[in-house]
C-alpha cells in the first residue's frame, strides 16, 4: 500500500504507552484462558477451511473454480460501472489476459468500433477485465473511456520492433535523447476530444527494464517512447489508475488544453529507471493533477514547454496548471520541477499542499541561456519536506542544448515566485537561488517558513543575483539579497544592493 512507504513518522500511533502497559497486564493475568481460545479458534479455522477450501469438490466448474478461500468466502468483484452509451469488452474482440498472448489487434479492433459510433452517439466504454493483457502500442480515438477493471494490467511489449518510430515534437526539433524520429508510446492518442483513462486502480505498465538497460548501455537509435502520451487533444481525464515501470516519460500530455489527473499512482525504481519521470505537462493550458501519490526514477512532475529555438518558434506556453494534494519521491532529481525545457513560457502555476519526501530537492525551477521563453507567477503553498537534501532550487545555467544553433542572447525571464507555508526536517540547504547577470531572479517572495536543518553548517540559504522579500519569522534567516517586513508589511530591512554568491549564515 501507498501509506507503507511513507516515513514511520508520519504515521498515527494510536496505542499509547500506558495502553500497552495495562494490555500486557492484562495478557499476562489471562494466559491460559486466551491459550484455550486460540486453540480453539485455529481448530475451528482448520475444519472449516478443508470443508470449503475448494468449493465444487475442486472439479472447476463452481464459479471459484478451486481457488483458495476463507470461509468459503471469496473476494467480491467490482461491477464496471457504465460511463458510456456503449460498453465493449476486450475479450469480445478476441482478448486473452494470460500473460503472454499479443493483444493489439483486439484493442485495434475494439478503437475502430467505438470510433464508428460517431460523436453524437456519446461514445463507447472499453472495459479492460481482470488480466495481464501484453500489447504493442496502440491509439485511443475521441469521445472513448478506457476502464481498467481491478486486477487488470495492461502490458507493453518489450520488443522496441514492435514499437512505431514518430516524428520529433516540433518544439523540440530532435529526439530527446537521440537525433531523428523517436519512439511512440504505448497508449496514445493525438487530436483528440472527450478522452477518459479510468478504472478501480487497474494498472498500465511499460515493462521498462529493458528499455532501461538498453538505454544506459547506449545499444537504442532512438529516443525511447512515453508510456501515455496525448497530443494536440482536449477534455482529458485521467484518473483511479496505476501507470508503473515506463520505459521514458509516465504521463506526457503534450500541448493539450483542459486536463484532469486525479487519484493515479505512479511508480518505478527510484534509481536504475532513467528519465521516468512522473507526469511532464508540455504546453499545456488548464490543467489539474490532484490527489496522486508518485515515485519515480526522476522528477515526480516536470512542467516543460519545448527547447531552445524549437520551442521559442512554436509559442506554446504551459500556463493555468494546479497542482495540490501530492505525495510524491524523487531520489535523483525534485519532487515538482519546472524547466528545462521551457523555451515557449511557462506561467500561473499553483503548487499546494504537497509533501515530498527522501528527495534530492524538493522544489527546482532549471533553465539556461538559449532557452529564451519565461518563468513567471509560480505560486508554492504549504509544503512539507522530510528528508530533502535542497529543499527550494533556482538554477540559471542548466545547458543542456538540442544542437549547437541555439541563440547564446536568448536569455529566458524570471520573475513573480511566491512561498508560503515551507515547513519540514532534516533538510540539508533549505534555499537555493542562482541566477545570473543575464539571468536575474526577480519578485521572489518568502512567508511562514520554517525548516529543521540536519546539521548547522555554511551555506544553508544560498543566493545570488536574486531579489526578493521576506514576510514575518523565517528560519533559516534569508540572504542580504531580500528586504524583511513585519507581519504588518512594515519594512525592517532594506535588502543589499550586492550579488555576492556567498552571503550566507551560519546558525
Amino acid at each position: 500500500m501507498v501509506e507503507n512507504l511513507l516515513p514511520s513518522r508520519f504515521h498515527f500511533h494510536l496505542h499509547r504507552l500506558d495502553t500497552k502497559r495495562r494490555l500486557t497486564s492484562l495478557l499476562a493475568s489471562h494466559k491460559t484462558t486466551l491459550f484455550t481460545f486460540l486453540w480453539i479458534a485455529a481448530f475451528g479455522s482448520v475444519f472449516l477451511w478443508q470443508r470449503t477450501a475448494y468449493i465444487g469438490g475442486g472439479s472447476g466448474t463452481s464459479p471459484v473454480g478451486g481457488k483458495f478461500t476463507i470461509f468459503g468466502r471469496i473476494k467480491p468483484i467490482q461491477p464496471l460501472p457504465r460511463l458510456r452509451p456503449v460498453v465493449f469488452d476486450l475479450k469480445d474482440f478476441g482478448g486473452v489476459g494470460d500473460g503472454f498472448t499479443l493483444n493489439t489487434e483486439a484493442f485495434e479492433r475494439a478503437v475502430i468500433s467505438i470510433s464508428k459510433l460517431g460523436k453524437n452517439s456519446g461514445g463507447g466504454q472499453l472495459n479492460v477485465p481482470p488480466g495481464r493483457w501484453l500489447t504493442a502500442p496502440f491509439n485511443l480515438t475521441s469521445h472513448m473511456t478506457l476502464f481498467l477493471a481491478e486486477d487488470s494490467e495492461i502490458l507493453g511489449v518489450g520488443d522496441e520492433k514492435y514499437w512505431p518510430l514518430m516524428p520529433p515534437l516540433p518544439s523540440y526539433g530532435y529526439g530527446r535523447e537521440r537525433p531523428g524520429p523517436r519512439y511512440g508510446s504505448l497508449i496514445h492518442g493525438q487530436n483528440l476530444k472527450d478522452i477518459v483513462i479510468t478504472g478501480h486502480n487497474g494498472t498500465i505498465n511499460g515493462q521498462g527494464q529493458s528499455w532501461w538497460k538498453k538505454h544506459q548501455r547506449r545499444l537504442l537509435n532512438n529516443t525511447r517512447g512515453p508510456l501515455v502520451q496525448i497530443m494536440w487533444s482536449s477534455d482529458i481525464v485521467i484518473a483511479n489508475i496505476t501507470l508503473r515501470d515506463s520505459p521514458f516519460w509516465t504521463l506526457h500530455p503534450y500541448d493539450c488544453k483542459n486536463v484532469t489527473i486525479k487519484s493515479v499512482t505512479i511508480l518505478a525504481p527510484v534509481t536504475g529507471a532513467p528519465n521516468t519521470d512522473g507526469i511532464d505537462p508540455d504546453s499545456c493550458e488548464d490543467m489539474v493533477i490532484e490527489d496522486c501519490y508518485i515515485s519515480t526514477g526522476d522528477d515526480a512532475i516536470a512542467i516543460k514547454s519545448g527547447w531552445d529555438q524549437f520551442g521559442i518558434a512554436y509559442r506554446r506556453p504551459s500556463t493555468n496548471i494546479l497542482i495540490r494534494n501530492l505525495v510524491v519521491r524523487s531520489v535523483i532529481s525534485a519532487g515538482v520541477s519546472i524547466g528545462s525545457e521551457m523555451s515557449g513560457g511557462i506561467s500561473n502555476v499553483t503548487i499546494e499542499n504537497l509533501l515530498i519526501w527522501n528527495s534530492r530537492r524538493g522544489i527546482r525551477i532549471k533553465t539556461a541561456p538559449g532557452r529564451g521563453g519565461y518563468i513567471r507567477n509560480i505560486t508554492y503553498k504549504n509544503l512539507t519536506l522530510d528528508n530533502v537534501r535542497v529543499g527550494i532550487v533556482i538554477k540559471t545555467d542548466y545547458n543542456e542544448h538540442a544542437d549547437d544553433n541555439y541563440d547564446r542572447k536568448a536569455y529566458p525571464t524570471l520573475s513573480g515566485f511566491s512561498f508560503s507555508g515551507i515547513h519540514g526536517q532534516g533538510v540539508r540547504v533549505p534555499v537555493r537561488i542562482h541566477g545570473s547577470e543575464q539571468i536575474p531572479v526577480r519578485n521572489v517572495t518568502f512567508r511562514n517558513m520554517s525548516v529543521g536543518l540536519t546539521y548547522k553548517k555554511k551555506h544553508i540559504f544560498q543566493c545570488s543575483f536574486v531579489k526578493g522579500r521576506v514576510f514575518g519569522s523565517i528560519f533559516p534567516r534569508p540572504c542580504e539579497n531580500f528586504d524583511v517586513y513585519d507581519e504588518e508589511g512594515r519594512l525592517v530591512k532594506a535588502a543589499a544592493e550586492s550579488n555576492v554568491a556567498d552571503i550566507d549564515y551560519d546558525i
